[in-house]
């Protein structure tokens, strides 16, 4: 007897999805298991922040190599490793300052705490904003792999993940804190150069400069506050931008990627899908302004914006949250949602198998996979200029790569 196509189509769903969430569940009781360790503290990029924090607490220099290195060993961090920076501008030390009072082991807690709740809190004002306050989909992003990755690491990326929901709830009703919100976003800018672009270009038309006032006064508060713990904290992060040589890092991007095939030398040529990104931006924005909507054409712009990056982590992925929870709650596809669950399953299964997610090119995939992804379950007018986008860029590349 045969079974019907729709029967079997559910049974398939039904079966990745189970996949799926066993897989989370076993990564999560791994990872937190794994985390309750002592020496879990020294071993994760949080210690990186910790360490920060007793510098700029002690009035030492937060981007000094050899002290974070000292500290950072006290902690348990393994020998004959570089040490872990903290490369994010002086107006984010004021996030660390409190870890500066705290032990090594204790401030790893609370910070994976503040993680959770601002996880919590991100997806609660999605959902919301959607009036979609009770649904099971809101499940799809706790089980997001980069976000599982976040805490495994204790990144930064998911208060910069809040930075970016707070702005789409508050833009239009509360412009300044809205714009106070971005402080967080610009803790890691890279990731946000063509929503950059569009949204300075949008404040300027709907002279909507609340919002600058608002990331201005946020962004100076913070760089006030660290000269005042360092009055030389400017230049000693400035000396740490000239001696890492961040540019070349063998990141698992598509721009470095791109870089390495092309001319590894030229770290302009990793900054092109960027340009051409921007470019594309304005224009989308243009033919778009007069129905602008940041929580609609937004999606679009941050998935772009995380896929052309100079660089980026794996986990730096977590931002892309609020773009694909606007994916599920629009598709009527089944099959899609169950696609999406299968895709972070398998990159679970890699932290399953150790497969490092910092600097292997398996992870390449990931970030195209979450825009072709959004595309096929928005499936709108408004995505055709994203698919022309992407296919002019290959376009452009084609003979650079050939020759």
């Amino acid at each position: 007897m045969r079974m019907p196509t729709k029967g079997f189509s559910k049974l398939a769903e039904f079966l990745v999805v189970a996949i799926c969430i066993v897989t989370f569940i076993i990564v999560a009781l791994g990872s937190g298991i794994e985390l309750l360790q002592r020496e879990a503290p020294g071993t994760r990029d949080f210690i990186e922040y910790w360490a920060s924090g007793h510098q700029i607490i002690h009035r030492a220099n937060p981007y000094d190599v050899s002290g974070l290195l000292q500290l950072e060993r006290s902690a348990g961090f393994p020998a004959g490793r570089f040490p872990l920076v903290m490369w994010n501008p002086p107006f984010a030390l004021p996030l660390v300052l409190p870890l500066g009072a705290l032990g090594a082991e204790t401030g790893f807690l609370l910070w994976e705490l503040l993680l959770l709740a601002s996880l919590i809190a991100a997806v609660k004002m999605i959902a919301a904003m959607h009036g979609r306050r009770k649904s099971p989909l809101n499940l799809l992003a706790y089980s997001f792999a980069p976000v599982l990755s976040c805490f495994i690491s204790g990144q930064v990326t998911i208060f910069i993940l809040l930075g970016v929901v707070l702005f789409l709830k508050l833009h239009r009703t509360r412009p300044f804190m809205a714009g106070a919100s971005l402080w967080l976003c610009l803790l890691k800018p890279h990731l946000f150069l063509p929503f950059g672009v569009v949204l300075l270009l949008w404040i300027v038309v709907t002279r909507s400069y609340k919002i600058l006032a608002g990331t201005a006064c946020a962004v100076a508060a913070g760089s006030i506050l660290a000269s005042i713990m360092d009055p030389l904290v400017w230049i000693q992060y400035a000396q740490l931008m000239r001696d890492s040589k961040a540019d070349r890092l063998s990141i698992p991007s598509l721009s470095t990627l791109l870089r390495h095939v092309v001319y590894p030398h030229s770290f302009l040529l990793q900054c092109l899908p960027a340009c051409l990104a921007c470019v594309w931006a304005v224009v989308y924005f243009l033919k778009r302004r007069k129905e602008w909507d940041w929580i609609k054409h937004g999606s679009v712009l941050l998935l772009v914006s995380v896929l052309v990056a100079p660089y980026t982590w794996f986990m730096d992925q977590a931002v892309a949250i609020p773009a694909l929870l606007r994916g599920a709650y629009l598709t009527r596809s089944r099959t899609l949602i169950a696609v999406l669950a299968l895709l972070s399953a398998i990159i679970e299964i890699g932290l399953i198998r150790n497969i490092p997610l910092l600097y292997s090119v398996l992870y390449v995939w990931t970030a195209p996979a979450w825009l072709v992804w959004y595309l096929l379950a928005t499936r709108r007018k408004e995505d055709t200029a994203v698919r022309a986008f992407v296919d002019t860029t290959v376009g452009v590349l084609r003979p650079t790569v050939g020759e």
